[in-house]
């Protein structure tokens, strides 16, 4: 702060050797998946059964702008669009519960939450826990102060020996921690992980010199450089550019992700997914449905 060829063949069961084989399969390119997406629009008629009748109860970290953030108190972005556009289509009354990252996924499997809707990566490690929902791919981006005191060119050796800042639990610690291995393996100094509450966090930290660098997503970086200009500068390529986020519901519980992709699937069809793409300034490349 990934992926999928069985991805576009999810049937109505999100079971764990397909959410699985989502991530192994992360680098076959997207194209198809507009057929997942206008393919799946069965009817869903019985009312799918939730914590709180009448309500889609979700899980989100409003600390992940673009995605889910608070503006004056009010929790906003593009994933807070897309579930209230989706319960919309469920006939259900979109109720978020804010917590941190790390709490989400034991929420979920308490019984709190019917669905994780937090700018989710999709892992190995997460996909043995839940089953996903895909509905975008990015990638990341490295980001240091203006004028890169830090001399870093990108995610390569320099960052060796660097301190960088991630959101803790996020998928850019297990980036920063394979750039460790990495380092080590090449005898080099191992980059110093800096772990943090928040992406907000994480910025500051960056911004007041506790940090050469953080890892963030190619949105959020377009987020930043918007809201703080001339502080932060993006360095090197992106990296990771197939990191596919989903939706997670408990393993099993096939009913609600049937629901949810039948009900995303008309979201796309009638254009709103599309629509909220360019309202939250992502590039074109996020949709997996093109």
């Amino acid at each position: 702060m990934i992926r999928r060829n069985t991805l576009c063949s999810l049937s109505t069961s999100v079971s764990t050797s397909v959410a699985r084989s989502v991530v192994a399969s992360l680098f076959v390119p997207l194209a198809t998946c507009a057929a997942f997406a206008l393919a799946s629009t069965a009817a869903y008629a019985a009312p799918v059964k939730t914590v709180e009748s009448g309500q889609l109860t979700y899980g989100t970290a409003a600390t992940f702008a673009p995605f889910e953030f608070t503006d004056n108190g009010k929790l906003t972005g593009f994933d807070i669009d897309l579930i209230d556009a989706i319960s919309k289509e469920m006939q259900l009354t979109p109720n978020p519960q804010s917590m941190q990252f790390s709490g989400l996924i034991p929420a979920l499997q308490g019984g709190r939450t019917d669905l994780i809707n937090s700018g989710m990566y999709i892992t190995p490690a997460r996909s043995a826990q839940v089953d996903f929902v895909p509905y975008m791919r990015i990638g990341d981006r490295i980001i240091v102060q203006a004028g890169n005191p830090s001399k870093i060119t990108g995610r390569d050796n320099s960052v060796c020996g660097k301190t960088i800042a991630v959101t803790l639990g996020g998928i850019e610690e297990t980036y920063a921690r394979a750039d460790v291995v990495r380092c080590t393996a090449a005898h080099l100094s191992a980059p110093t992980v800096m772990t943090l509450p928040t992406a907000q966090d994480s910025a500051l930290s960056l911004r007041q010199g506790r940090a050469d660098a953080i890892y963030n997503s190619t949105p959020g970086t377009v987020k930043m450089m918007s809201d703080v200009p001339g502080v932060f500068e993006a360095i090197g390529p992106e990296f990771e550019q197939t990191t596919m986020i989903g939706l997670a519901v408990n393993k099993g519980n096939d009913a609600m992700a049937a629901s949810l992709k039948a009900a995303l699937a008309k979201v796309v069809a009638q254009g709103t997914y599309k629509q909220l793409i360019a309202k939250w300034k992502l590039p074109a490349t996020v949709s997996i449905f093109n």
